[in-house]
């Protein structure tokens, strides 16, 4: 899979993949995709609102990415947990990593400006596969190299980051099937969320279970959607 960086409206990098045609994040703004979609609309609400069911709920949480990608959606999480009491446990599910050729040239550190972060960001791309590695105190992250469908999701989670490539690119991710493994692993009261707003993902979303709400998009995007489980 040939990857080469690109910088989108922010300033911040994305990869574009040449054989798909496809960006691994908004050309609007990478970091700012990000912070809209999988932290103000997915994590924050746990941290600051009523999402979670009982206060060690909102100090304990079990977070799982569809798609570690570039490692922006969990530094950006991590980053959080610097700002709060929250104790994240971390799993992302990545079948193709990127090279760390590509991740050392990538300026989201640069872009943030948090004490230590390239430290944090340079571990959670080093780290070992398959066990779970502590970052920090509140931050302990999981990665699983291998493709969803072959996954057994032994865990149960709070909140889901779906940042899988569109359904145009990877139309095997956005399935009954894959929603309905999901919503078996969200806890109740639990969500996932997404940056796809298509018709037929909400209508596949509703259809195993899940409460759909449409939600203000990133810069570019009309929509976004948050998937609960009641």
């Amino acid at each position: 899979m040939l990857r080469t960086i690109i910088k989108t409206a922010d300033g911040s990098h994305s990869l574009f993949v040449e054989g798909l045609n496809e960006h691994y994040h908004s050309i609007h703004g990478a970091i700012q995709e990000s912070k809209h979609v999988f932290i103000e609309a997915g994590l924050k609400p746990f941290i600051s609102g009523p999402t979670a069911s009982s206060s060690e709920e909102k100090e304990h949480l079990s977070i799982l990415e569809i798609g570690l990608g570039t490692g922006l959606n969990a530094i950006l999480t991590y980053i959080e947990t610097q700002r709060s009491d929250i104790h994240i446990h971390y799993t992302a599910i990545e079948a193709y990593p990127v090279s760390p050729d590509l991740i050392d040239q990538l300026n989201y550190v640069e872009l943030l400006k948090v004490q230590n972060l390239q430290a944090v960001y340079s571990s959670i791309h080093a780290c070992e596969w398959g066990r779970p590695f502590a970052i920090s105190d509140q931050f302990t992250i999981l990665k699983i190299n291998n493709a969803l469908q072959d996954t057994v999701l032994e865990n149960n989670y709070h909140l889901i980051y779906f940042d899988a490539f569109g359904p145009g690119v990877q139309p095997e991710m956005w399935t009954q099937e894959i929603f309905a493994k999901l919503y078996a692993v969200v806890e109740p009261g639990g969500c996932l969320v997404t940056y796809c707003a298509k018709g037929e993902v909400k209508r596949t979303l509703k259809r195993v279970g899940f409460t759909v709400e449409s939600l203000p998009g990133p810069p570019g995007k009309r929509e976004m959607v948050r998937a609960s489980k009641n």
